[in-house]
């Protein structure tokens, strides 16, 4: 499943000459934008993150730095996969290609830092027939079960996307977000052993327009996010690697100097320089290397602690 469309058509696409072939994901008007940079000590020791994508491929291109990032300051991490990816990459059969996602799909999560796997199953891009209410209890039984603070998914509100897997994923991540922590949803759960927990922080990610409030600094990480997307080899940008585009120029009596003499060198520079290009931009424009775009929602304080703290008197 090709999803941006890397390198479509001849090797003069826009992207090999600068020009971006989709439109940025940051909203210029947005009047706030945090920059989220590196922090040591590991600040986030004891917390728990959930990297949700209905595709192999989809976290490592959009969140993998982040994710790295969060991962090396004590977060650790699981990965929820919701679909099977049976229409997405190479195979012989839909029997091949759904094995061979599944392969990928664990070594990207182990190349993230991630400690356990859920695969949900689901058909690819038959999104928009699922029980929603299905989806969603399945995921509040992770988010209680492994007792989940922060999620990284797709942007629910993310304009203009056509894909079901990712949209239905993204509404029912949010409402199992909240519906975790509710005492009376599902209580069989508590019967087993479970306690309400709801999820306090979300980073959003999109593949079109997004109203971003938070760029995430991924310097000090991208080259194990370059790792993370040699591992998708069945679909995404490792299927059509620099190796192949660096022999198809040779063909043309042609070289692009940053792909090197060898094919692990063109590999992992055809990722960093060609596929992860908007990362690269996004951090120029906010005087950074390298840099990834999401909608962040973070814990709400309490109005009625902070009343309390400015207006309480002693007895």
């Amino acid at each position: 499943m090709n999803r941006r469309n890397f390198l479509e058509g001849t090797i003069t696409s826009g992207m090999l000459l600068g020009t971006p072939q989709t439109q940025m994901r940051e909203n210029p008007a947005q009047p706030e934008i945090v920059i989220e940079s590196d922090q040591p000590n590991q600040p986030h020791k004891g917390r728990v993150l959930a990297a949700i994508q209905p595709h192999c491929d989809d976290l490592p291109l959009f969140a993998g730095g982040t994710i790295i990032k969060l991962i090396k300051e004590g977060y650790t991490g699981i990965m929820i996969r919701t679909s099977n990816d049976e229409m997405a990459g190479r195979g012989a059969t839909v029997g091949e290609v759904v094995l061979n996602n599944e392969k990928d799909n664990f070594e990207v999560a182990r190349r993230l830092g991630l400690s356990r796997t859920f695969d949900l199953h689901y058909r690819n891009h038959e999104f928009d027939a699922v029980a929603a209410a299905e989806l969603r209890h399945r995921l509040i039984f992770i988010f209680r079960l492994m007792k989940v603070d922060t999620v990284f998914c797709y942007d629910p509100w993310g304009h203009y996307e056509e894909n079901p897997d990712h949209y239905v994923t993204a509404r029912c991540v949010e409402a199992a977000c909240w519906m975790a922590g509710g005492q009376w949803d599902l209580p069989e759960h508590f019967a087993a052993g479970l306690t309400p927990h709801a999820v306090s922080e979300k980073y959003y990610f999109a593949r079109g327009p997004q109203l971003v409030n938070r760029i995430v600094d991924i310097s000090s990480v991208i080259d194990q996010k370059v790792e993370a997307n040699l591992a998708n080899v069945t679909q995404g940008p490792a299927g059509e690697n620099g190796a192949a585009l660096r022999r198809r120029l040779a063909e043309q009596k042609l070289r692009l100097p940053i792909l090197g003499n060898d094919d692990a060198t063109a590999n992992r520079q055809y990722i960093r320089h060609i596929v992860l290009h908007e990362d690269a931009e996004l951090g120029r424009r906010h005087g950074v290397e390298y840099a990834e775009p999401f909608h962040y929602i973070g814990p709400k304080p309490s109005m009625l602690d902070e009343y309390v703290r400015k207006n309480a008197v002693p007895l």
